[in-house]
């Protein structure tokens, strides 16, 4: 571990990542707060109203790296994953059953499972996110919400908000421009005649009896108007009939209720987190955790990844195609800044995350000690500081899919062994370990679901256009390994171009790696269409 020591620039903190300098913050400022540091906590609420994306993961690993971080510090960390499932349902998300209409507004943990294999759709999206989080090594203390208020978690909580109502309308007002909770108490009740908790409106506290006096009458949700059913009732908040609005005031009772002392949050939210933090200090009398503020994952159109707009990609899938270090390299890479993603990253990360092992296990040398210190600490955070006593066999993830595409049926490990023998990868078929094997099979995964292998984009020159173009003419007519060989290196010198540095052009291309196999051979073996088809899409993408 690196020296720890507060104040200096010049020595690098922890394993020298952004996690162990945000770790001896919290540390540091727990120690002015004068708090006990017997347990720092640390948090991530989780929504269940739809099914869990990249977002909602990424969300999770940061604050958990963040946990593992303190306690690389020395300090017990408890690192709880909150999730929201006493929320409503505000719309149905994109490839849904449309039947979820009727239940708009409804508790998500009150809503029948249109899967059918859970006690509710709420259990059922909160069960695959703690499946991937399950999956990935993370390792969590569950919270629900549904259950919290049940038991009476946030009791003392509600009773302070609602008592202090008056002040949290302000804050809000103040915050937001929102005018609704200077006349409305931030509770919603759940109806007790249609079930709906989004549509009831609190007017009065009857703190004597821990009563919220409501009526349901409906509420704009998503631009629509949730028709509520005019029932005017009671709810009794020690007995969970129904939850504060986590955007005036849940977020608060939880940190105080819990004593979180972190909590990242994503940019979309932080108006809420802004008005939680004052309704923290100024009504709960409890000062809120340190944030982080983090933006969020795009798709490749540059839209938010949402549950809603159903442009969802899931852990689960990710996981079809590449390694848990691999997911956990996409989240926890950069903290700050959007990035546009998809499917088709994941060659990209797996190779990446080799090259990282490469460094950590110091086959790549960097000569920056801080860069160094951060991309091997980066590395061991992608194994949850639980990193392998050995490097694994690095193979392009490219080369694999090729070798996937033209194998026989039946033998493809076998085949895929044979060629990585003959390339030099391996020695022979001992060293194909489970690791091996399952970058083989992820390899299938990917070229069983997609017809195309995707190529890495290569900016290229006029120059190196023009050869890729003749090297095409040239696949055409030549079907002899030594002959295609050759051919690469008449085209390059035809070009002007350094023979070594079309080689490795067009190892980019095809593996997303600057070196492999001896390439005229290989592409013998991909297949010379395959080949053909690949340099034509690499022109298309530049």
């Amino acid at each position: 571990m690196g020296n720890m020591a507060a104040g200096s620039d010049s020595k690098i903190i922890g394993h020298g990542t952004w996690y162990d300098k945000m770790a001896l913050k919290i540390v540091e400022r727990e120690h002015r707060l004068g708090r006990s540091l017997d347990v720092i906590r640390v948090e991530s609420g989780v929504a269940a109203s739809g099914i869990p994306h990249i977002g909602s993961l990424s969300e999770v690993t940061r604050n958990y790296a963040v946990s593992l971080a303190i306690k690389e510090l020395g300090y017990k960390s408890e690192f709880i994953v909150f999730s929201d499932n006493r929320d409503g349902l505000r719309s149905v998300p994109a490839g849904l059953p449309k039947s979820l209409e009727e239940h708009l507004g409804k508790p998500v943990t009150d809503i029948p499972d249109p899967f059918e294999c859970h006690s509710s759709y709420g259990d059922h999206m909160v069960y695959l996110l703690l499946d991937a989080l399950d999956k990935i090594g993370i390792e969590y203390r569950f919270m629900s919400a549904a259950e919290a208020y049940k038991r009476g978690l946030l009791n003392d909580e509600i009773r302070d908000i609602l008592l202090n109502s008056t002040r949290v309308g302000k804050i809000i007002y103040e915050e937001t421009g929102q005018e609704k909770y200077l006349e409305t108490l931030p509770y919603f009740p759940v109806c007790a005649s249609c079930g709906r908790i989004y549509t009831t409106k609190a007017y009065k506290f009857m703190p004597d009896e821990n009563k919220v006096l409501y009526v349901c009458e409906g509420m704009e949700v998503k631009g629509k108007w949730l028709e509520g059913c005019g029932y005017e009732g009671e709810a009794d908040y020690t007995k969970g009939e129904g939850k504060l609005s986590w955007k005036a005031g849940e977020f608060a009772a939880r940190w105080r209720a819990l004593g979180i002392r972190f909590e990242a949050y994503g940019k979309d939210i932080a108006d809420s987190v802004r008005v939680n933090d004052r309704i923290s200090r100024e009504v709960l009398r409890y000062e809120p955790p340190l944030h982080a503020r983090y933006e969020m994952f795009l798709d490749k159109s540059g839209r938010k990844i949402s549950k809603s707009t159903g442009n969802v990609l899931t852990p689960q899938t990710w996981l079809r195609y590449g390694s848990p270090q691999s997911l956990l390299l996409l989240t926890l890479k950069r903290f700050v800044g959007t990035r546009n993603i998809s499917i088709s990253d994941v060659p990209r990360y797996m190779n990446e995350f080799d090259y990282l092992e490469d460094i950590y296990f110091g086959k790549v040398k960097i000569n920056d000690k801080r860069e160094e210190a951060k991309l091997k600490g980066l590395y061991e955070y992608c194994w949850l500081l639980k990193v392998p006593e050995k490097a694994s066999i690095h193979v392009p993830y490219n080369l694999l899919t090729y070798l996937a595409k033209v194998a026989p049926k039946g033998s493809e490990i076998d085949f895929v062994a044979e060629k990585l023998r003959d390339y030099g990868y391996i020695k022979d078929r001992s060293e194909v370990d489970e690791g091996l094997k399952r970058r083989i099979e992820y390899a299938l995964n990917w070229i069983t679901d997609f017809e195309e292998i995707t190529e890495t984009t290569v900016e290229l020159s006029h120059n190196e256009r023009e050869a890729i173009r003749q090297l095409i003419q040239r696949l055409r007519i030549e079907r002899e390994a030594e002959k295609i060989q050759s051919a690469i290196f008449e085209v390059a010198r035809g070009n002007n171009i350094e023979p070594r540095n079309f080689f490795r052009i067009l190892y980019m291309i095809l593996l997303g790696s600057p070196s492999g196999p001896r390439l005229g051979p290989y592409i013998v073996t991909m297949g010379i269409e395959n080949v053909i088809k690949a340099l034509e899409r690499s022109l298309q993408n530049t």
